[in-house]
């Protein structure tokens, strides 16, 4: 009795204690010169950028109205790492669950704080994020595990002089058949480049890192100083201590840092490029960029700082949480994918789950869920190109990911934390995959990491398990942006029937009148049908597949002599329709060569070396 006591004196006071926090944002291009070089449009809120970090606490109320200042785009926004449980529809990515915002609408994303830790957010609507419309959102944490004396935030990411809008269409282009990603201009570090943090001595710092670009892995290292990791996408881990960080893109860590006592000298804070990840490297790009850890703002500031090797970071694979849960019971459903890049019949190189390319449905798939009744545990109705895995109420469920293609993907799991507990070493480019073979694997650990995105490396495989404990559509995706656009996703539709018995989880006024706006559907399967859910005519599919025997280098090779042969026949047909006068004497005289008085061609003797030549 004492015990449920004390738990509802607890429940009381969170309630007390809670806040809710109310914000307005509108979205629209603001003017801005990240990386100093180049002054470009970036998207920013209520005519500023960057934009916000935004700071609650468990327990806390989120009202944020985002207003669409956009005049021509749609916009959605996505609170990266937040479970949202009982409250699906607030997670963001069009078409899975919302419709998008339309211009000039207003919506509001309502939701309960569940959790602590280093989060952000960011639009899912394709390119915005990379166009700047992403913030660090931190959950504060009063019983925070560990000892230190000032918190400071970090973003990392890349940044480009062109807009997303002028870079998408040569990137999913015939014309760039293998896939390539476009090379960003620069590496930020909080948004700017060469920063310098401005340190005490003798003083715990708690340094929350967020990769928020759309593309490339970062390490990140100090001169002279070390990182503890106490914290990873939301996970309390035990310390680990590390002089080098690999972060991918959507990935976080919480670290703790000490200084030092001596203010004589400043320190180096490095944060370089993947390059692996580039397929080219300009001469112009600088990989490894220098920021400052001051001490004395009088001192010398320090010149790019060396590592032996950049193979030394930390393994986050083991790390250990701090609660110390156990790996989850075997799987109740395996879901295998395979991952690969190729061309379909337009040309373009598409990113695909087991030969699927998501596409999206005309309606979104929680509101499929919604209007589908008994038919909601049928996966037909979601639709066959956005690969939807429907699971059961608390089943645990393994992701075997096997990697098919030559680079390093960073997965994310929306509405969830899953346990990694395998991932296989990177197999070199001409060499051949390998893949998981469930009779022939490691030993998996006892205490595995959890944390919400992790990378795959090349033509390896990872193992992830997760427990189906929170209803609703959880998109799972390659969060490389350009690759999310070349459709590596797909969805897990958990526990239908508590989507539908769930009061908090029905449709609100904004989400009706966001899809009213754009004139698309609020009920029926992914083709729109409301009538017959089975009856999917009509649905958006991928493009037919290329030919047998087609090859990225084959497209290039035929779409190069498809161009040069359309130059030749305009020549030709340009040369032979226009009326040239002396046409016969200028072609001789090109070609060196005499008119006698019967109009025959005769090559002077004297000129055939210059023939030659001009041949």
């Amino acid at each position: 009795m004492r015990f449920t006591s004390f738990l509802l004196v607890s429940f009381i006071s969170s309630l007390v204690a809670a806040e809710t926090h109310t914000w307005w944002f509108e979205t629209g291009w603001v003017d801005a010169n990240p990386d100093g070089n180049f002054e470009r449009k970036v998207i920013g809120f209520n005519n500023s950028w960057p934009l916000p970090t935004l700071r609650a606490k468990k327990g806390d109320v989120i009202n944020l109205y985002l207003i669409n200042g956009f005049n021509n785009s749609n916009t959605t926004l996505h609170f990266h790492g937040l479970f949202q449980e009982g409250s699906a529809q607030m997670d963001g990515p069009p078409m899975v669950t919302q419709c998008p915002i339309p211009p000039g609408e207003t919506f509001l994303y309502n939701f309960t704080i569940t959790q602590v830790g280093t989060f952000w957010y960011h639009s899912h609507t394709s390119g915005q994020y990379g166009d700047g419309m992403r913030g660090l959102f931190i959950i504060e944490d009063d019983d925070f595990p560990y000892e230190y004396d000032e918190e400071v935030t970090l973003s990392l990411s890349e940044h480009y002089h062109k807009t997303s809008d002028e870079l998408l269409p040569s990137f999913l282009n015939r014309y760039n058949p293998t896939g390539a990603e476009p090379i960003p201009q620069n590496a930020l570090f909080n948004e700017s480049r060469n920063v310098s943090w401005v340190v005490e001595p003798n003083k715990t710092y708690l340094l929350r890192i967020a990769n928020i670009g759309r593309f490339v892995s970062q390490y990140l290292y100090m001169e002279d100083h070390e990182f503890t990791v106490v914290e990873v996408d939301g996970v309390y881990v035990e310390k680990n201590t590390t002089s080098m960080l690999y972060i991918t893109v959507s990935q976080r860590y919480s670290v703790l840092i000490t200084t030092k006592n001596d203010t004589s000298k400043n320190y180096a804070f490095m944060n370089m490029i993947d390059k692996t990840m580039l397929d080219v490297t300009p001469p112009d790009l600088i990989l490894n960029s220098t920021n400052y850890i001051v001490y004395d703002e009088n001192n010398e500031k320090p010149g790019e700082y060396f590592v032996d090797s950049i193979h030394d970071y930390l393994d986050d694979f083991y790390l250990v949480p701090l609660n110390k849960e156990r790996l989850l019971d075997d799987a109740d459903h395996v879901v295998t994918i395979d991952v690969a890049m190729d061309n379909l019949g337009d040309g373009i190189n598409y990113a695909f789950f087991n030969n699927i390319t998501y596409t999206a449905p005309k309606v979104p798939t929680l509101m499929t869920v919604l209007s589908a009744g008994e038919f909601a545990t049928n996966e037909l109705v979601y639709g066959t190109n956005t690969h939807p895995i429907i699971l059961q109420k608390d089943e645990v469920v393994d992701i075997v990911l096997n990697n098919l293609d030559t680079g390093t993907h960073p997965f994310h799991l929306h509405g969830h934390v899953f346990q990694l507990i395998e991932r296989h070493e990177a197999i070199p480019d001409g060499e051949s995959p390998v893949q998981f073979n469930e009779t022939d694997h490691a030993e998996w650990p006892e205490y595995p990491m959890s944390r919400d995105v992790v990378f795959v490396r090349p033509q390896s495989y990872i193992v992830m398990r997760f427990k189906a404990n929170n209803p609703g559509v959880w998109f799972f995706h390659c969060h490389i942006e350009w690759h999310l656009d070349q459709g590596l996703a797909l969805m897990f539709i958990e526990d239908p029937a508590g989507i539908q018995n769930n009061e908090t989880q029905q449709l609100t006024a904004d989400s009706i009148n966001a899809c009213q706006k754009l004139g698309m559907p609020i009920e029926g399967n992914a083709a729109a049908n409301s009538k017959n859910f089975l009856d999917l005519t009509g649905e958006p599919v991928q493009h037919k597949p290329l030919p047998s025997g087609f090859t990225a280098r084959g497209i290039v090779a035929l779409v190069f002599s498809c161009i040069a042969a359309f130059l030749g026949l305009f020549a030709i047909a340009i040369y032979g329709m226009a009326d040239i006068k002396d046409v016969e004497e200028r072609v001789a005289r090109d070609l060196n060569v005499d008119i006698d008085d019967d109009d025959d061609l005769e090559p002077e003797g004297e000129q055939s070396s210059s023939f030659e030549h001009s041949k």
